[in-house]
């Protein structure tokens, strides 16, 4: 048995705990107790069951939040689900109640989107790359080198320029955008087998990369000289087994908590385009909160952003140990290398132009988000130096 079988071996006790408690408890509570620590608490758990019962019995307003990640992903994906619930019930006076709907259960991606579009989900979190057939403002962000970092990333999406350009786009659509996070810069992580790290471009000719159904990720990947294969996400692991692909591009997080660490041999961090996500709430839902409810949950949604940054770094960590322990290689490119990657496929590329004009209405304002993206702002957000 692999160490891999053992430590899913290991971890079954605690997942028979879990879906006992939610039987006994409820579902929110077992993932409450869960990442409080206090799933073997039998007097903690009947008091939380309680005070959740409580909470949500007492509340003015109900929000339904999903995700398609479980709680306990925060640990290497920083995503803030819990925390958010925590805040928003927390400043509102509990005024506000939160349930959440984690691990897909009220679906995933574009299927997501297009219920809290609708307002039978009221929030919840979708990545950009699923989000953009909705508002397709947003993937102005998947053009490569130039706000792939975090720095950059954060700088831009909490610049009064976003807020004035792309937040109303977003918001004529239904949606009230809560914040944006990213998980870390898109990698390229290459199959077993294949026996190939990539350091530049060069080491791209004839490669399959498995792409979503992104039409600037598709056109990213073909000025490199590889050949973009598009590959629903459920059926992903499979292709790259298969040979049908050869290499994909998410996050470091998301590849450790999506299962690829059996899959991968090594993985480039390449700084090209951030995997990034949105909390986002039916702007219908929102607005007809009371006018201090909605301050209450502007302050929320801000404080969450800041956690979810913060936790970059440790999120990062804890995925590179166990890959590293897998014995999955990491490349981390030079300056000069890193340039030549810039030149290839860089945004100021004349193949791009068309495509910025499309999503940011002009060059000239395409390069005012860039200098925004290169203007410090509130949150100071960690980028991996190798």
């Amino acid at each position: 048995m692999s160490r891999h079988r053992n430590e899913r071996k290991a971890a079954m006790p605690e997942r028979r705990r879990f879906f006992e408690v939610s039987g006994r408890y409820g579902f929110t509570t077992a993932i409450l107790a869960l990442g409080g620590g206090y799933l073997w608490s039998d007097a903690e758990l009947a008091y939380a069951a309680n005070d959740e019962a409580a909470r949500e019995k007492a509340a003015k307003h109900a929000m339904i939040f999903a995700t398609e990640y479980k709680n306990d992903d925060y640990k290497t994906y920083p995503i803030p689900q819990t925390q958010f619930k925590a805040n928003l019930e927390s400043l509102s006076g509990n005024a506000v109640y939160v349930k959440l709907f984690p691990s897909g259960q009220l679906g995933i991606g574009p299927a997501l989107a297009q219920k809290v579009q609708a307002g039978t989900v009221q929030g919840g979190s979708v990545s950009l790359s699923n989000f953009s057939p909705f508002a397709p403002i947003v993937d102005v962000i998947n053009i490569p080198f130039w706000c792939g970092e975090n720095q950059r990333f954060a700088n831009l999406v909490t610049s009064a320029l976003w807020n004035g350009q792309i937040t109303p786009k977003v918001t004529v659509k239904g949606y009230k955008p809560m914040f944006y996070f990213t998980v870390d810069p898109r990698t390229i992580a290459t199959r077993r087998g294949m026996n190939r790290i990539i350091k530049t471009p060069d080491d791209m000719r004839g490669v399959k990369m498995r792409v979503p159904a992104s039409r600037l990720l598709q056109q990213f990947y073909r000025l490199t000289g590889a050949n973009p294969t598009v590959v629903a996400w459920g059926e992903t692991p499979s292709a790259l087994k298969q040979g049908v692909a050869d290499a994909l591009d998410p996050a470091l997080g998301a590849l450790y908590t999506f299962g690829f660490i059996d899959i991968v041999d090594s993985i480039t961090l390449v700084d090209s385009v951030p995997d990034a996500q949105m909390f986002a709430a039916n702007n219908g839902w929102f607005q007809a909160l009371p006018k201090d409810l909605q301050m209450k949950f502007e302050e929320a949604s801000e404080k969450t952003q800041g956690e979810s940054f913060a936790q970059i770094p440790i999120a990062r960590k804890n995925s590179m140990d166990a890959f590293g322990k897998a014995g999955v290689k990491f490349y981390k490119p030079s300056a000069a290398e890193h340039k030549r990657w810039v030149d290839a496929a860089g945004e100021q590329r004349a193949e791009w132009n068309d495509i910025k004009k499309e999503l940011a209405g002009s060059l000239d304002t395409f390069e005012k988000l860039k200098m925004a993206a290169n203007t410090k702002g509130k949150f100071t957000v960690d980028d991996y130096q190798g």
